[in-house]
């Protein structure tokens, strides 16, 4: 990637984050940009794209466990939602091609639901970089929409396989063994210690995984997943990941370009184009209402399906092998192209509205709700708790332990991560499991601030943030405190409420030595 396209890329990205929109956009936006002026993609480009997306998959293995896979309401939603998908778009896509509109017109009836097929998946990249900017990789709709883009990837990797006619080599059966490397791989994990030697590793593990997956006749980014879903679950794997957080990044800015940058659409095109992206709201509708028939709650629901509602990249792959098979011809896969770029541009701004949207027509949305609630999807309730910890991390942890010598039973801790959770109940830690920027949570009389003396934020800014604008929506008594990695984020928390803001590393650090300090004075008086 030259010069020209890092500037370019960083100028859209900046734009697009000063008006509140992922840089994401902007990097779509940058390649369509640079498309207009005649710049082509390279190898070199292709090349970081696709070890973007091996990376990523890989980072998603890390989160994924085998048997929430096997969850009803994952593989169950994601089947039954891609067979409606492709029935409905297919049909709808036949009676325009009947019609003898555009582009339609030169499609089989097999076409249409191969293209109806393509349109049936979500973006797993976009879905992932929104959930990471928002910090909800780990909150319940975060959960269920990658475990549903799990299924999906696993889908195409199986209608890639058989349909490009490549049959798989004899030894991929010796793939099996993979999962004799767990504990040779836990014990590489652990000597490779937390600097450079990590980073290396979580840069080799996927490419080596893929590399391998490659050589007996499989999709390589299958490879990188089911390599990272091995380690999945072992304690340092979270470390492994923010080792590999920010080249990630980076490379996946490779693949936001080339997608702007995969060819030039006519009048007509685009217009064909926008024309799919009307059908967009279909899928949000759809993996609504599924999601509500598995009994999950109407908000649960709600922002899963919004996390879900795009194109995916997988659909330019499929389509790929359609022109490749000459199913149709080239230009629809600049038309899916330009209809993966439009639904991500919606996409963001409208998952920024989810929770407006659920506030303005919860009555309405709430009708949609089973009788019956998912264990972890129920609303809760905190008791008689006056002291709270919003955040179970390592902070958060801390905060708790040192309020319950001086509150005891007083205080609670709440997150929304199921395994942290169990790990504190284990550990005797007063917590339970919810999502404290759920409107619900607060919208409940037994859970409302106002018998909160003292509050404490230990999310992620983006999470602390929603809490904190949640919260002041209700008249309250007591204290309210959160923490800042960054001094430019300690206004946005004040300005939203918050009474106390202090900075991680500054605390750290004060809190060090005066710890240092009650341990020497002892020693000093003698």
């Amino acid at each position: 990637m030259n010069i020209v396209l890092i500037a370019t890329a960083f100028v859209f990205g900046f734009a697009a984050k000063q008006i509140g929109l992922p840089p994401l956009i902007g990097f779509l936006a940058a390649g369509f940009v640079l498309n207009l002026f005649g710049v082509e993609t390279t190898q070199a480009l292709h090349q970081l794209s696709e070890t973007g997306i091996i990376l990523l998959l890989f980072s998603i293995g890390l989160k994924v466990k085998i048997k929430k896979l096997m969850a009803p309401q994952i593989w169950g939603t994601a089947s039954l939602h891609m067979i409606t998908m492709v029935v409905l778009l297919g049909a709808l896509i036949h009676g325009v091609s009947l019609a003898g509109l555009s582009f339609f017109s030169k499609l089989s009836l097999p076409s249409c639901f191969i293209i109806a097929f393509a349109l049936s998946f979500s973006s797993t990249v976009f879905a992932v970089k929104i959930l990471e900017e928002k910090g909800e990789m780990s909150s319940k709709h975060g959960s269920l929409a990658i475990g549903i883009l799990v299924i999906q990837d696993m889908f195409a990797v199986i209608f890639i396989t058989i349909s490009s006619g490549k049959i798989p080599s004899p030894l991929a059966l010796g793939l099996v063994g993979l999962f004799f490397l767990r504990k040779p791989l836990m014990g590489l994990l652990d000597k490779s210690g937390h600097g450079e030697l990590l980073v290396l590793l979580s840069c080799i593990l996927p490419i080596a995984g893929a590399g391998l997956f490659e050589s007996v006749g499989l999709k390589p980014d299958l490879g990188a997943l089911v390599l990272g879903m091995l380690l999945a679950g072992y304690a340092k794997t979270d470390e492994l990941a923010k080792a590999m957080f920010g080249f990630k990044d980076m490379f996946l800015v490779g693949f936001f370009l080339t997608i702007g940058m995969a060819d030039l659409p006519t009048l007509e095109m685009a217009g064909t184009a926008l024309l799919l992206v009307a059908l967009v709201p279909i899928k949000a509708i759809l993996f609504f209402w599924l999601l509500t028939r598995f009994s999950l709650r109407a908000r649960t629901s709600l922002r899963t399906a919004m996390n879900l509602t795009n194109y995916s990249e997988f659909g330019l792959i499929i389509g790929a092998l359609g022109v490749t098979q000459g199913w149709f011809g080239s230009e629809w896969l600049v038309i899916l192209a330009v209809a993966l770029s439009i639904s991500m541009m919606i996409a963001s701004p409208a998952i920024n509205l989810t929770n407006q949207l659920y506030c303005r027509w919860n009555l309405f949305l709430r009708r949609f709700e089973t009788q019956t609630r998912l264990p972890g999807d129920d609303l809760v309730d905190i008791g008689t708790a006056t002291v709270a910890v919003y955040g179970m991390g390592r902070i958060g942890t801390g905060a708790y332990d040192t309020l319950k010598q001086r509150y005891g039973r007083q205080v609670i801790g709440i997150d929304f991560d199921e395994d942290r959770v169990a790990y504190h109940i284990k550990q005797g830690r007063k917590v339970i499991h919810a999502d404290a920027s759920d409107d619900d949570f607060w919208q409940r009389g037994m859970t409302a601030p106002q018998q909160i003396n003292l509050g404490l934020l230990a999310m992620s800014h983006g999470a602390n943030l929603s809490v904190a604008k949640r919260i002041s929506a209700f008249p309250r008594v007591g204290t309210l405190a959160a923490i800042a990695q960054y001094k430019d984020e300690i206004a946005p928390l004040e300005e939203a409420g918050i009474d106390i803001v202090l900075d991680i590393y500054a605390e750290a650090g004060a809190g060090f030595s005066d710890h240092v300090c009650q341990l020497i004075a002892p020693k000093e008086t003698h």
